[in-house]
């Protein structure tokens, strides 16, 4: 049995009522909103055997999630994997299983050659960006998308979600009045759109547009909120925005609210809560217990699965206090970067050493922490996430830098940090936002 959606792509063993249970929950996904496992639940209700059904199931658990959904993810990948395919359900397939295996370049090499063969599967291109974010690959993330453009026209379902895509690759190559005007189109056709608004946020990051970045998030904020599984990142960009500005009081009752006021296990949430207080704790504020409780959420989860979240990991038992907690981190990461995969030479790469500089900070070995920084910053995008994010490791250097009482090193860093700025959104002369990210590297 094959039935086709609006974008002419064939489905293996659907009918026509699960597909379109399929289709809303794919729309959900887009958006990163609404409901999107109860249509996929009900879809799978009527047909059992429904590839993609199962496929997106995985692809929603196997990423920054817990374990809990990591199994759920698994037992979706165990159910389709012997099921009738056509091709492009195959590499769908074939990329849940190297997902399983931890094997992030294959997954995005698998995702790759079906959107070539089928440039209107936007969901092979959604989550092969994702695994381009996890790897690092700026060119990728807008080449992947950009490739399928030619098969797109604004007419056709799901253009918004392909605009946004292309915002943030361009975005993350720098290329940042494309990204914003692409950006803000999928905004204006989807405001739920929580990834292409994202996209926007970034631009206005790398280019330390504070006040603006604060009016483009909370004006809106009712669009892009309302049943977002996306809120604590885009809340965190908003509290960046906030910081930049030097409104400490704004990023904590966001950090308390939206943030952190219901502590959540997905490794990705707990990753920004503790990027965003290690910023205040750069700038020696006071934040009482919250690294304490946050702490907490980071013992249950288990170290390997990506070595971007590893670190922020010992991060955040530095900043708690525990030493002891954070130095058996750190041998664990040690071990998982001796092994072999596509996470352990990541960890290898800079998981490692990035996280050996946050115990080497915490302990007041700063200049340990200033040479493993300097070491690793230039290859930082090796272990993931984005320009925004990574900005952490050069904050931490110029503040390790200030502590050590070099101040040879953190003039240079902090002047190499303003003439990346755009020009046209430099500060006056003699100041410096040490909350924005100046540049792409």
């Amino acid at each position: 049995m094959s039935v086709k959606d609006q974008q002419g792509l064939e489905y293996s063993g659907a009918s026509p009522a699960a597909v379109a249970r399929y289709e809303r929950a794919v729309a959900a996904y887009h958006c990163y909103c609404g409901q999107p496992f109860p249509d996929l639940k009900a879809a799978l209700a009527d047909s059992p055997q429904f590839v993609m059904a199962h496929v997106l199931i995985a692809y929603m658990t196997l990423v920054g999630s817990n374990e809990g959904l990591r199994a759920m993810g698994a037992g979706a990948y165990a159910a389709l994997r012997d099921l009738p395919k056509n091709n492009r359900e195959a590499g769908h397939a074939a990329a849940v299983g190297h997902l399983l295996a931890g094997e992030i370049r294959a997954a995005a090499r698998a995702l790759e050659d079906v959107a070539i063969a089928c440039p209107c599967d936007i969901l092979a291109l959604q989550v092969g960006q994702t695994m381009d974010f996890l790897r690092g690959d700026a060119r990728m993330l807008r080449d992947r998308i950009g490739r399928a453009l030619p098969a797109w026209t604004p007419d056709m379902p799901g253009y918004h979600a392909i605009l946004g895509l292309h915002a943030f690759g361009l975005e993350e190559t720098a290329l940042y009045d494309r990204a914003e005007a692409a950006g803000r189109e999928a905004v204006a056709l989807e405001p739920r759109n929580n990834w292409a608004r994202h996209a926007v946020a970034h631009v206005l990051e790398m280019q330390d547009r504070r006040a603006e970045g604060v009016r483009f998030m909370r004006d809106d904020a009712a669009a892009w909120t309302d049943g977002s599984f996306f809120l604590v990142h885009n809340w965190w960009h908003t509290a960046l925005f906030h910081l930049g500005l030097d409104e400490i009081g704004a990023v904590l009752d966001l950090y308390d609210g939206p943030i952190w006021g219901e502590p959540s296990d997905f490794a990705f949430d707990m990753a920004d809560a503790a990027a965003l207080l290690w910023r205040l704790k750069l700038r020696d504020v006071d934040v009482d217990d919250r690294w304490a409780a946050l702490a907490r959420g980071w013992e249950a989860h288990r170290l390997g699965h990506n070595a971007f979240e590893d670190a922020h990991a010992v991060m955040t038992f530095v900043a708690a206090g525990r030493d002891g907690d954070a130095e058996a981190a750190v041998d664990e990461i040690a071990r998982i970067a001796a092994g072999v995969g596509d996470n352990a030479a990541a960890t290898r790469d800079v998981g490692l050493p990035v996280a050996q500089a946050f115990l080497a900070y915490g302990r007041g070995q700063h200049r340990r922490a200033v040479d493993l920084l300097r070491d690793v910053r230039s290859i930082a995008h090796r272990f993931g996430g984005s320009h925004a994010q990574r900005d952490v490791l050069d904050l931490t250097l110029i503040d390790a830098a200030r502590r050590l009482g070099d101040a040879a090193l953190e003039r240079a860093l902090v002047a190499e940090r303003k003439a990346a700025l755009p020009v046209v959104h430099r500060r006056p002369r003699g100041s410096v936002a040490l909350g924005a990210r100046a540049g792409a590297h």
